[in-house]
């Protein structure tokens, strides 16, 4: 037997902070998919986590809990999968440091992601993105943040996590405008900022007033956003704009799908798909691709450069300038 308490606390010490140097993120997100495992164990034995042994966490019992987490929790395939990449970390170092456990552990890392439905990205058309920037009252304080916070995310693409982990010493206002940014995977990137986005947080900044190390967007007690409180805002204003723009009515929109809107904007002005993947910070130009599914706009041009069915191929030759002249008389 082997008690789980000092081997789960060695995990997190020894190889996520000390041997991988995790980021924050990981760190939380791993620890949230134990303890919901934990709790889990604890309800199917009734024994408390602290007294829980390795052979607690089967391969029965760990299949248990990613089916508590799609039928109970509601949790969609993709959050499954990722609680399942935490748990395997978690039994590939248990494999190390417990080896007279490999076949309960072999088991466990036998378990398989599962496969989920690709669907097509949601974006904003301009008219829905005209309609949600105009939805917040700009004579107050809090209009004017959440306009500033739109308009920039609406142009930069940035994620919720990087948008609320700005300072002001982040933003480049003078020539050449732009954004710093420390954002997932530990990547750095510069992103252009437009005149117009310029414009209006340099409003914001007027009323915000902000020190070099200060959060850029922040709540009214000066405190950094929480990601709950900008999808709480983002939400409000979408329900404000639905009601000029009815097609917002049938859209979830989230602070991504102003990112989503952002690439799109890009890809219809022309933008390579490289230099997409790296204005969002995409790993890889592959996981661009996704806008290139979703833009009906690009597929319809193709499908305009096709032959219809039933007809001869023939040279293209241009008609007589004389008689396009009488033509147009």
């Amino acid at each position: 037997m082997t008690a789980l308490a000092p081997l789960l606390q060695a995990f997190f010490t020894d190889r996520l902070m000390t041997q991988y140097g995790a980021s924050p993120h990981t760190i939380a997100s791993y620890r949230d998919t134990l303890r919901l495992l934990l709790t889990h164990i604890h309800q199917r034995t009734g024994r408390l986590p602290a007294q829980l042994d390795l052979t607690d966490l089967d391969a029965v019992a760990i299949g248990e809990f990613l089916h508590t987490l799609e039928t109970v929790r509601g949790n969609s395939i993709a959050t499954r999968n990722t609680r399942l990449a935490a748990i395997h970390s978690l039994f590939r170092y248990a494999s190390l440091h417990a080896p007279e456990h490999a076949n309960l552990i072999s088991r466990v890392l036998a378990i398989q992601t599962k496969r989920a439905t690709t669907t097509i990205v949601s974006f904003l058309n301009p008219a829905e993105l005209d309609a949600l920037l105009a939805a917040p009252d700009t004579t107050t304080w809090h209009g004017r943040r959440d306009h500033a916070l739109l308009v920039f995310t609406a142009q930069t693409g940035l994620r919720v996590a990087e948008l609320t982990a700005l300072t002001a010493g982040d933003l480049q206002l003078g020539v050449g405008a732009h954004i710093y940014c420390h954002g997932k995977g530990r990547k750095d990137r510069c992103t252009p900022l437009t005149a117009h986005t310029v414009s209006v947080l340099t409003t914001w900044l007027t009323v915000h007033r902000p020190a070099g190390t200060d959060p850029l967007f922040v709540t009214r007690r000066g405190t950094r956003l929480s990601h709950d409180a900008v999808a709480g805002l983002v939400a409000k204003h979408t329900a404000t704009a639905a009601r000029t723009c009815p097609s917002l009515q049938a859209k979830n929109v989230t602070l991504h799908t102003l990112r989503h809107t952002a690439a799109m904007n890009l890809l219809h002005a022309g933008v390579d798909i490289t230099v997409i993947a790296l204005w969002l910070g995409h790993e890889s130009p592959t996981t661009t691709r996704i806008y290139l599914h979703a833009d009906m706009a690009l597929k319809e041009q193709a499908i305009a450069r096709t032959a219809p069915p039933n007809t001869d191929p023939a040279r293209y030759q241009a008609s007589d300038d004389l008689l396009a002249f009488l033509e147009q008389l």
